[in-house]
């Protein structure tokens, strides 16, 4: 069945960079990124993993883990790391599964079941293999980003749309289009104009069903 958004992110073990890791134990109560790559040394996947590296304290002060997928070894990704660090300029120290076995692309509907590597096999064979998911401390997953093999990911835009889920979690608030930390949320319809005047203060009321109001630090 295809993953939805508040599904319970699949768990699984496997053998990482960082050795193996129990997906869910590994999250504990934090949030995760979980970012998928058809294969190593590949021009527009270093790019990606790069900018990852150089937003680690970016991802830190939101209590954020970060892992990469991708369909090779622990080994070739070792080797891989090196690439990344210095077309980056700062360390790849978030753990890459090996998922050799497609385990994990199979399992975030990546690919399909009867996918295998051929001999011989090109980034095309796992083409697919290019989705950001956000997951939350609850283990349910937050959003899914799904790009081609000719578009590099927008990591500002994936810290943007952490820095939303974030803020809207646990709240009575959604965020506007092109929302950034520090500007004004939606006070959500379920609650009154009354009610979030008492709560939040200002309610500046758009249309009756568009009310924005500061978000509470």
């Amino acid at each position: 069945m295809a993953l939805r958004i508040n599904d319970i992110a699949p768990d699984f073990t496997a053998d990482t960079t960082e050795g193996k890791i129990s997906f869910h134990d590994w999250i504990g109560d934090s949030y995760a990124i979980l970012f998928s790559h058809p294969k190593d040394f590949t021009p527009v996947c270093t790019t990606e993993f790069g900018a990852v590296a150089q937003l680690a304290d970016e991802w830190a002060k939101r209590n954020t883990k970060v892992m990469g997928v991708s369909v090779d070894t622990v080994e070739e990704h070792k080797k891989w790391k090196a690439d990344i660090s210095a077309y980056a300029g700062a360390p790849a120290t978030f753990p890459i599964i090996d998922d050799t076995s497609l385990t994990v692309s199979k399992l975030y509907d990546m690919l399909p079941a009867e996918a295998y590597l051929p001999d011989g096999r090109t980034p095309a064979h796992t083409s697919t293999v290019r989705t950001v998911f956000i997951i939350g401390p609850d283990k349910k997953i937050r959003l899914m980003m799904i790009y081609p093999m000719s578009v590099g990911r927008n990591f500002a835009e994936v810290l943007r749309a952490l820095d939303a889920i974030q803020a809207t979690d646990g709240a009575p608030f959604a965020t506007p289009a092109n929302w950034v930390p520090g500007q004004d949320v939606i006070l959500a319809l379920s609650v009154s104009t009354e009610d979030g005047k008492a709560k939040f203060g200002d309610v500046d009321v758009k249309l009756p069903y568009l009310r924005f109001v500061k978000k509470p630090e």
